[in-house]
């Protein structure tokens, strides 16, 4: 299949062309918490409706505000949407890509409503059952993977807080399981807590130290 998409369409460039192609329900799945050391992963799918969400944008170009802000007035008028979570002890089983594509499956099967077309950010993702296209930086140039960037950043973001609370001393409130400088030096003096995905070299190493 093959469509045209001119540069200046703008966010729901590729929405609009595929809709034009026949694709009436074109969900978008972006994932956050892939490159974190700590927390879960999370991954989410939104079909949006024709009309255009104001202020939509990828998740990473907007402040914490106005993600808040979107994250409200994409569940609200979202066609459907939905989020999963993959724990750190399965993302350390599966290992980090494969446990992103489950992540992806997941919150797509999830949908209330099964979309006939599905965009990915960054890597082609198979077994959705539907024709599919991955986008490089999808959730800067497609509204739908952009939504879908803000919901699973939102969500693991309020996740990471309240884990904030169960695990005192690491800030994940802070960082949300990044490997920051701070991160890093809370996880050499107090080793890893419940949460720490222990796969990764950074935690593994004080585990080895003796850091448990």
């Amino acid at each position: 299949m093959a469509f045209v998409i001119r540069r200046d369409a703008g966010l729901y460039g590729y929405e609009r062309a595929l809709s034009r192609a026949g694709f009436t329900a074109v969900a978008g799945a972006d994932e956050a918490g892939r490159g974190a050391c700590a927390g879960p992963l999370v991954a989410a799918a939104v079909v949006l409706p024709a009309r255009p969400l104001e202020g939509l944008n990828d998740s990473k170009k907007l402040t914490q505000r106005a993600r808040e802000r979107l994250y409200d007035l994409i569940t609200a008028k979202a066609l459907a949407w939905a989020a999963v979570r993959i724990e750190p002890a399965e993302c350390d089983a599966l290992g980090m890509h494969v446990a992103n594509l489950e992540a992806l499956r997941r919150a797509v099967a999830r949908l209330d409503r099964r979309p006939d077309f599905v965009l990915t950010d960054g890597f082609p993702v198979d077994g959705f059952g539907v024709p599919t296209l991955a986008m490089w930086k999808g959730d800067a140039v497609a509204a739908s993977v952009a939504a879908a960037s803000i919901i699973a950043k939102v969500t693991r973001d309020r996740i990471m807080t309240a884990y904030a609370a169960e695990h005192p001393g690491y800030a994940f409130e802070v960082h949300k399981g990044y490997c920051t400088r701070e991160h890093q030096a809370e996880l050499d003096a107090q080793g890893p807590c419940a949460i720490h995905r222990m796969k990764w070299d950074n935690v593994a190493r004080t585990v080895r130290l003796g850091r448990t």
